[in-house]
């Protein structure tokens, strides 16, 4: 890379609150505890939400990460906090991918992911909710690294954004790139959809062969 003139992005610090949490509320059991690690597609997600600070107010980003191969099945972007957020990213990885028996969706102790109708829509669909425990990004970490990459390649590289339809364009560029080219280490240095395919192959070849 030195000798190219290539230079590593580094990740940066921030913070403001997306997700607030509610002591009083009742939630799911935390099912993942910190493993974040799956056997196949589609049997565990983690979604999140992030922030991105624009010329005319903030823009909130919700994120939907399949954990077995990292492939982001879903996201929003929006100027409000608002449940709807979170629960269109979710509507975004249903029509992408109907749910598999056994799936489990993952996230930390917001609002937007307690609210009655999101957790309505998890039982419609036949997933199984999971909460972090401790209230910490630990709890998870998978979907807090999945961000802590998209602040680093798109937002903090190419700000300062103008509005949130900026931020909405530059994410879905970033999630194609992301989903069909971006080489990741914890699955060999070969992009999500490859990963997946993969082992879609190996499956069929395991059934040709039985």
């Amino acid at each position: 890379m030195r000798q190219m003139g290539l230079k590593g992005a580094v990740r940066g610090r921030a913070f403001k609150v997306t997700t607030v949490a509610d002591e009083d509320a009742q939630r799911p059991r935390d099912l993942v505890k910190r493993d974040f690690s799956a056997p196949a597609p589609n049997r565990l997600w983690v979604a999140d939400l992030t922030y991105v600070a624009t010329w005319s107010g903030f823009a909130y980003v919700a994120f939907v990460v399949d954990v077995f191969s990292r492939f982001i099945v879903g996201w929003r972007v929006s100027t409000s906090l608002r449940s709807d957020l979170a629960l269109d990213a979710l509507e975004q990885a249903l029509a992408a991918r109907p749910a598999s028996d056994g799936l489990i969706h993952h996230s930390d102790r917001g609002v937007q992911y307690l609210a009655i109708r999101y957790t309505d829509r998890l039982a419609e669909a036949g997933i199984q909710g999971s909460v972090g425990t401790v209230g910490d990004s630990y709890d998870n970490a998978l979907a807090e690294s999945v961000i802590g990459l998209y602040k680093t390649e798109v937002i903090r590289k190419h700000g300062p954004w103008r509005h949130a339809e900026a931020v909405e364009f530059a994410t879905l560029t970033w999630v194609h790139w992301f989903n069909n080219r971006r080489l990741l280490e914890p699955l060999g240095w070969v992009p999500p959809l490859e990963y997946e395919r993969a082992f879609y192959e190996t499956q069929a070849a395991q059934g040709r062969a039985a």
